[in-house]
């Protein structure tokens, strides 16, 4: 299953995998396998991407379409 809101986040804020893989203390090739789904992403990481874009980690699974944290 591939994270397409994850991506789409990270687009959105025209930042490169790199930079988002910084902000998680991850690798790039760690951070691009969790955008395609290739690998799991723990629930601490999830918790710091919702953090960091201001959503719920029910939108980063893909099992919302509503972005809104609030």
């Amino acid at each position: 299953m591939a994270y397409r809101h994850i991506r789409e986040l990270r687009e959105s804020k025209q930042l490169t995998q790199q930079e988002i893989a910084k902000v998680l203390q991850v690798t790039q090739e760690c951070y691009s396998r969790y955008e395609g789904g290739q690998r799991d992403i723990p629930t601490k990481t999830l918790i710091k991407l919702a953090d960091f874009h201001n959503t719920t980690i029910d939108y980063l699974l893909d099992r919302t379409m509503k972005q809104s944290a609030i």
